[in-house]
């Protein structure tokens, strides 16, 4: 692209993908998250063009780029064009002080591993031109407006917990968000001589987003039953396992599946919260293994590579707790682990791995980090 000869950026900034130690599957349901930012991050460097409207996108990773015009956003045939051209759509709904910018993006967020590239994508861009042209939208504004981006251009109907942890994350801490309220607290998260672990299966099945949006469709039909005795319940997260028992018989099975998993992981976060906060790494494990159970058997977004992989680390006393994380279907697991123990650990795994599903496996370790912030070189 012509720009790239005469870049010469005035703003960088980085913006992180995100883990979620526990509540999967429950933002949508406006139920309880606890995630964190994670060092794995996009670097998004800035310049103003002084064009009125034309800009320029470049991605180092896969070494394309395109040019828009603000005045013609239109959903692209180009899958990741679509988290950016989202995000434009949207901010030029708020304000009309955009112009006309020239952007180098380049991605250490690994794609399709369950980290949340696609909102350290939508929100980077967003902050980053906030800062640049003074747009006066607040940190939350751009939480709300990526998720927006993400439903009207990506097509997945995401919650709120990618782009919040996205933002809004504080280094050493995971964040307690109430997906209705959006209230939210930070809960310091000191787990020496562990760590976190994620081990990369390396497949993606191509089912995650349609099916996303399906069980969303699933848990919405489990609470339009649930109002017909209980008119309060707006979503799952008002719900109790009594409420759905009562139900149960008038259900499909697996809407009730997919209600249960829910209602059962919306206790287990508030639970891990206190286990955290006591100190209780244990119990933390324990609930891990709960959550992935669920997903594989109720919400039934795991796959055979993320199964095998929890089941692996059963045999291996220093792993206190593993699930699959993410959307499903592929991606990582997040494992807690003694920190001495992750190589031979790590070895052990990745030639099982390769032996029981002929793949690699790939792994990083994660560290509660900051959000979406400038980097002052």
């Amino acid at each position: 692209m012509q720009f790239l000869k005469y870049f010469k950026p005035e703003l960088t900034i980085e913006s992180p993908g995100r883990i979620n130690i526990i509540g999967e599957h429950t933002d949508y349901n406006m139920g309880f998250v606890l995630p964190t930012a994670i060092e794995k991050k996009i670097t998004f460097k800035f310049q103003k063009n002084g064009s009125d409207k034309i800009c320029h996108v470049y991605s180092k990773g896969y070494d394309t780029g395109f040019e828009l015009s603000l005045d013609n956003i239109a959903i692209s045939k180009v899958e990741w064009e679509n988290y950016i051209l989202g995000v434009l759509n949207e901010i030029s709904k708020r304000t009309d002080k955009l112009r006309g910018f020239d952007c180098v993006l380049e991605s250490h967020v690994p794609i399709g591993s369950g980290v949340s590239s696609s909102a350290a994508l939508e929100c980077g861009l967003a902050f980053g031109l906030n800062e640049m042209f003074g747009l006066g939208l607040s940190r939350m504004d751009i939480v709300e407006l990526s998720q927006a981006a993400e439903h009207t251009y990506a097509g997945t109907k995401c919650g709120i917990m990618d782009q919040f942890a996205s933002v809004m994350s504080k280094e050493g801490h995971v964040i307690l968000l109430d997906c209705e309220s959006l209230e939210y607290s930070y809960i310091p998260i000191q787990i020496q001589p562990y760590k976190i672990l994620l081990l990369n299966t390396n497949v993606s099945h191509n089912l995650a987003s349609g099916e996303y949006n399906k069980r969303r469709a699933q848990c919405e039909t489990g609470v339009s039953a649930l109002k017909k005795n209980h008119p309060a319940v707006k979503s799952l997260r008002d719900a109790t396992m009594d409420m759905l028992n009562e139900i149960k018989d008038t259900l499909d099975s697996t809407v009730y599946n997919r209600c249960a998993y829910v209602i059962q992981e919306k206790d287990r976060v508030l639970e891990a919260v206190e286990a955290l906060k006591a100190n209780n790494l244990k119990r933390v494990g324990e609930l891990l293994y709960e959550t992935h159970e669920g997903l594989s058997t109720m919400y039934e977004v795991s796959c055979p590579e993320l199964d095998f992989l929890v089941e692996f680390t059963k045999n291996h006393e220093a792993v206190l707790g593993a699930r699959m994380m993410g959307g499903g279907f592929g991606g990582c697991t997040i494992n807690l682990i003694r920190e001495d123990a992750i190589d031979d650990f790590v070895a052990a795994a990745s030639k099982a791995y390769k032996k029981a599903c002929n793949l690699e496996l790939t792994w990083f370790e994660a560290s509660p980090s900051k959000g979406t912030s400038i980097l002052n070189e």
